[in-house]
């Protein structure tokens, strides 16, 4: 079947920080009226309208609608639960974002039925002990936005989500209840229910969370060069990517 919807990862494979990735944008802007785009990242260090914004100063029109992220199954299941009180290590655009998205949702310690750990590039030590205090209490649910050890760098990999829970395992004993966005399918959900699997295709260039969310959801998978993994760690997977390119713009559909 050909393919009509290409979900991108966004760090690595369409930029690296602010860069963006020669050939990438190019390749996104001659398919722009081919293929329907989707942009998604674990990344949850800002609200998913700064990531449209950052998009569209590099010359992709990307809209809001078009934006995949672990929020949207978090307050999913935060719905379902019943929760209506919780503390998020956040930073404030992140923050903001939550509030706006769940507004009865109130992010407080006090009385917090659930722990929220985000990417938060604010962390402090006050965000640390508050949350490891409620911790300890082992009948409040933890939840993680993902599970990424690190963040794409220009200067080189930073700790991201996955390196805070062993801190928070070390410190509590606790580990996530649950751990959203990729490689959890739940985050593809708006595409998967309007195309068949057969038509959609995941680039990116995480083999961790990238490819494992492909496998996961039973749809064709593009390995990008251009961030964290290489030929050799490919050489190592059991299961190959259907293409493998050294960045986006050698992408033939």
């Amino acid at each position: 079947m050909e393919k009509r919807c290409l979900v991108l990862d966004l760090d690595g494979t369409v930029y690296l920080g602010n860069i963006p990735i020669a050939g990438a944008v190019a390749f996104i802007q001659r398919h722009w009226d081919d293929l329907d785009f989707r942009f998604l990242s674990n990344n949850t260090s800002k609200a998913p309208d700064t990531y449209v914004r950052k998009l569209t100063s590099m010359g992709i029109p990307a809209r809001l609608d078009q934006f995949l992220s672990p929020t949207e199954p978090l307050l999913a299941h935060l719905r379902r639960e019943g929760i209506t009180r919780a503390y998020l290590v956040g930073n404030r655009d992140y923050t903001a974002h939550i509030a706006r998205a769940m507004p009865e949702l109130a992010l407080s310690p006090e009385g917090a039925q659930a722990v929220i750990l985000s990417y938060d590039t604010e962390l402090n030590y006050e965000k640390l002990a508050v949350s490891a205090r409620l911790l300890r209490n082992g009948d409040i649910p933890f939840y993680a936005t993902h599970p990424d050890l690190v963040c794409p760098d220009p200067l080189g990999p930073l700790p991201d989500v996955g390196s805070f829970l062993a801190l928070y395992e070390k410190a509590t004993g606790r580990v996530p209840d649950m751990i959203f966005g990729k490689p959890d399918p739940a985050v593809l959900s708006p595409v998967l229910e309007r195309y068949p699997k057969e038509a959609v295709v995941m680039a990116g260039d995480r083999l961790s969370t990238d490819k494992r969310l492909a496998e996961n959801a039973g749809i064709d998978f593009v390995l990008v060069l251009s961030g964290e993994a290489t030929r050799e760690d490919l050489a190592r997977e059991r299961i190959q990517p259907w293409r493998v390119v050294e960045h986006l713009g050698e992408l033939v559909l």
